[in-house]
C-alpha cells in the first residue's frame, strides 16, 4: 500500500474547497427549488477536480517515458466539458402549450460549476472563489432583480427564461 503523500493531501484540500464553492452555488439553486441542487453541484465539482488531478498524476507517472508517451492536458478539459454538457442537456426541456424552455440556467450553472472546479483542480483558488461569488450574484440577485423588473412591466413575453430556472 502506498504512503499518503503531500500530493494526496493537496488533492483532498482541493476537493474540500470545491465542495464549499460548488455547494454555495448548489445551495442557491436548491433554495430556488431547482432539480440540480447542492448534491449535484458538489458531485460535479468533485468529479472535475478529480479528473484534473488524475491528469496531473498521469503526467507525473509517465514523465520518465519521455517522448514515448505524449499527453495533452487540454483533452481533459474537452472530455469534461463534453460530459458535463451531456448532463446539462438532460436538464433542458420544453414545458406547456407554449413550449417554454426550462432548465437552461440549471444546465449552465452545472457547466459553470465544472469550470470553477477546474480552477480548484489547477490550484487557482483566488479565481475559483471570485468566480463563485460572481456566479452566486448572477444566479440569486439578478434573478430577484429581473423578477421585480419584469413583473412591474407585466411583459412576460420579453422575459429572459435563463434567469428563471
Amino acid at each position: 500500500m502506498n504512503e499518503i503523500s503531500q500530493i494526496d493531501i493537496n488533492i483532498l484540500l482541493r476537493i474540500l474547497l470545491v465542495m464549499v464553492l460548488a455547494g454555495a452555488l448548489g445551495w442557491e439553486r436548491e433554495s430556488a427549488g431547482k432539480a440540480a441542487g447542492i448534491r449535484t453541484h458538489v458531485l460535479v465539482g468533485i468529479a472535475v477536480v478529480l479528473f484534473l488531478s488524475i491528469g496531473d498524476l498521469l503526467i507525473a507517472r509517465f514523465s520518465s517515458y519521455g517522448e514515448l508517451i505524449r499527453f495533452d492536458p487540454s483533452n481533459l478539459i474537452v472530455a469534461t466539458v463534453m460530459g458535463i454538457s451531456f448532463l446539462g442537456a438532460g436538464m433542458i426541456f420544453f414545458q406547456g402549450k407554449d413550449k417554454r424552455v426550462r432548465g437552461l440556467t440549471t444546465a449552465a450553472g452545472v457547466l459553470t460549476t465544472a469550470a470553477i472546479a477546474m480552477l480548484v483542480g489547477l490550484e487557482k483558488y483566488f479565481l475559483a472563489i471570485g468566480s463563485t461569488a460572481i456566479v452566486f450574484v448572477v444566479l440569486h440577485f439578478l434573478n430577484l432583480l429581473e423578477e421585480r423588473y419584469f413583473k412591474k412591466r407585466g411583459n412576460e413575453a420579453e422575459r429572459d427564461d435563463l434567469t428563471e430556472l
